[in-house]
């Protein structure tokens, strides 16, 4: 199970910027101009996690694994875009094949870089986005309420209840108000909505402050502005210099962590956001220990052993016979699995089991 975060902004914001910092590499074009990013560009990247390291000191494997998250930088936003403006809707098609969106907002003056619409303003480049995810989602929610409507009309079943709940939720939209914030979006017809249209605006988003230098650590106008607006609206912000993490590029890791020590941060950019997106998408990591490697798994938090032990093939479902667990903190504490065992740390689990985050298994199963 991979995770997908689409990242968007406005043209000239530090979208291009930053995913080449989280990616370690210089996958997308950085231009002071506006659609330097034509195709969405997508890499792979590892979940950092230093609970993997400690578990291959003890296992020793021959490589170790990552959990990997899915970064699309998708082509700045202008006002219009649902109408076909800029580069067009083609790019809000891509933002639907995400989990999450890591809304990128500039946070910093800067004479040398243009801004699309002139002025620096947090809430207001917020907002034209968020415009335009909504216009598109009217669109698309319009021509299902038209299908809905003859599938009604021939008494088909469900169509009345979904037609209903897709008219309130048009409704919702039309006030320019997000699908995110409908009351009724827990109701099991508009969940199945939700899920076939992929709407734009029902998506987790995260705001990315990116800052100058000078305020990494201590809030500028900007910031305080976009940390206001998040909370009214329940959204997290990660705050971040686009530029200091394009620097990381080059270094190791341990020149990246001097690095953000000395300017006072803890954690990088992308291991902010990874923490996010893992929290708001209700996402936990559990392990595998072996000779041949140490490995992450992604999972749903409340995922049950069969299901858990189906990200690492279907098979493991169909023939789940038990799970020997032992908790992460078991693992390290008595120095890998056979002394954890001799302690009595190793417990075999059924199919009721709910796998918690940071579990060390391994699944028995017939063929």
């Amino acid at each position: 199970m991979s995770l997908a975060v689409g990242i968007v902004g406005l043209p000239n914001v530090g979208k291009s910027t930053t995913f080449n910092a989280l990616t370690r590499a210089q996958n997308a074009e950085s231009a002071n101009y506006p659609f330097c990013t034509i195709e969405p560009n997508k890499a792979l990247v590892p979940v950092p996690d230093h609970r993997l390291k400690k578990l291959a000191k003890i296992v020793k494997p021959q490589k170790i694994m990552y959990s990997l998250i899915e970064f699309v930088d998708i082509a700045g936003l202008v006002k219009g875009a649902s109408k076909g403006e800029g580069l067009g809707n083609k790019f809000l098609s891509n933002i639907r094949e995400t989990e999450a969106i890591l809304h990128i907002v500039r946070c910093f003056e800067d004479e040398n870089i243009s801004h699309v619409e002139g002025t620096v303003d947090p809430i207001r480049d917020i907002e034209i986005i968020n415009t335009e995810l909504i216009l598109a989602d009217i669109e698309q929610l319009s021509k299902k309420i038209e299908k809905l409507s003859k599938e009604a009309k021939a008494n088909t079943k469900g169509a009345k209840e979904s037609l209903e709940i897709a008219q309130k939720l048009l409704e919702h939209l039309n006030q320019n108000l997000s699908a995110n914030s409908f009351d009724e979006r827990e109701n099991p017809y508009c969940k199945a909505l939700f899920k076939e249209l992929r709407l734009l605006s029902a998506k987790e988003v995260i705001y990315g402050a990116n800052v100058d230098e000078a305020h990494l650590i201590q809030d500028n106008d900007f910031v305080k502005a976009l940390k206001e607006y998040a909370k009214k609206t329940n959204s997290e912000i990660i705050k971040l210099c686009a530029r200091i993490e394009e620097e990381m590029i080059a270094l190791s890791d341990e020149e990246a962590n001097e690095l953000l020590l000395s300017l006072g941060a803890e954690k990088s950019g992308l291991e902010q956001i990874i923490r996010v997106c893992f929290a708001k998408l209700g996402l936990i990591s559990y392990f595998t220990a072996g000779e041949v490697e140490v490995r992450s798994w992604t999972i749903k938090n409340g995922y049950k052993a069969p299901k858990a032990a189906s990200v690492i093939h279907n098979d493991f479902e169909k023939g789940f016979i038990k799970a020997e667990v032992i908790s992460y903190d078991d693992f390290i504490t008595y120095g890998g699995e056979a002394k954890a065992k001799e302690a009595g740390k190793l417990r075999l689990e059924g199919k009721d089991y709910v796998v918690k985050d940071g579990d060390v298994m391994h699944f028995r199963f017939n063929v």
